[in-house]
């Protein structure tokens, strides 16, 4: 009886999966904000109110040059736009963020205005992976914001594995690592040793503030500041945390599965 009426119930809910890549991208939440971008050209001449109010130091501002902005670094408090007279950083909404370069996340002054998303694999590692991309996620000293996200993509409503990708606990038996937290101390050779593990070719993707740059730790004697000061990173995924969707974009984006953009 109880058999039968769960049965009944799945019926009644229908597929609960979003639709997304093949239907567009659902909205983000109103405070979440998205990608930020930079006009520097909107930058007033003797103007540096977005410096001092940033908490980890992404925003700098050489005289006479227009604002930069680490995307990698920020951990989008959208402090920034707050204080910006001029508004030249403003928030998109574009949950779209991944870059293939670290450089990449670098907004104003030679970077561009906004973030240049990333490219897919060279077709060998996409013939490897596209089809199928088992993963070992390792929480570098993280606060679980980040590695929360990255759980969501295993519900019901986003389903990660029906694009083949997964999440195993044995980097012996992955593709690649999913890296976040900033990498402290008493972490970096369980870091080494897992990528180490981590038979060949292999993907490494830094996910969140922290994985990238030291998030807002950076500096700090106890942290490393990021992934890449340990080892090799292929995909930087921005945020603190990043929304499932942009996790999930990122992915997608190096695997080929959506169009250039």
């Amino acid at each position: 009886m109880f058999a039968h009426q769960t049965i009944l119930h799945r019926l009644r809910h229908g597929c609960q999966t979003m639709a997304y890549p093949d239907a567009l991208a659902p909205a983000l939440p109103d405070r979440h904000g998205g990608a930020l971008r930079v006009d520097g050209s909107k930058c007033l001449a003797d103007c540096s109110a977005c410096v001092p109010v940033c908490p980890t130091q992404a925003i700098a501002r050489a005289n006479g040059q227009p604002v930069a902005l680490d995307l990698g670094r920020c951990i989008f408090c959208a402090a920034c736009v707050e204080v910006c007279p001029p508004h030249a950083i403003t928030q998109t909404g574009d949950h779209r963020m991944a870059a293939r370069q670290r450089a990449d996340l670098m907004l104003g002054k030679s970077g561009g205005e906004e973030v240049r998303l990333a490219a897919a694999l060279e077709e060998k590692l996409r013939r490897l992976f596209g089809r199928s991309l088992r993963l070992r996620q390792v929480s570098a000293g993280g606060c679980n914001a980040c590695e929360a996200d990255t759980n969501v993509l295993g519900t019901i409503g986003w389903d990660l594995s029906r694009f083949g990708i997964q999440f195993v606990a044995s980097p012996r038996h992955a593709d690649g690592l999913l890296i976040t937290g900033p990498v402290s101390r008493n972490m970096e050779l369980a870091l080494r040793k897992t990528y180490e593990a981590v038979p060949p070719p292999k993907l490494v993707i830094a996910v969140g503030a922290c994985a990238i740059a030291g998030g807002p730790f950076v500096g700090h004697a106890q942290v490393r500041e990021g992934a890449a000061s340990v080892v090799p990173v292929d995909v930087f995924i921005p945020g603190c945390p990043p929304h499932p969707l942009t996790i999930l974009d990122g992915l997608l984006r190096v695997l080929g599965r959506l169009e250039p953009p």
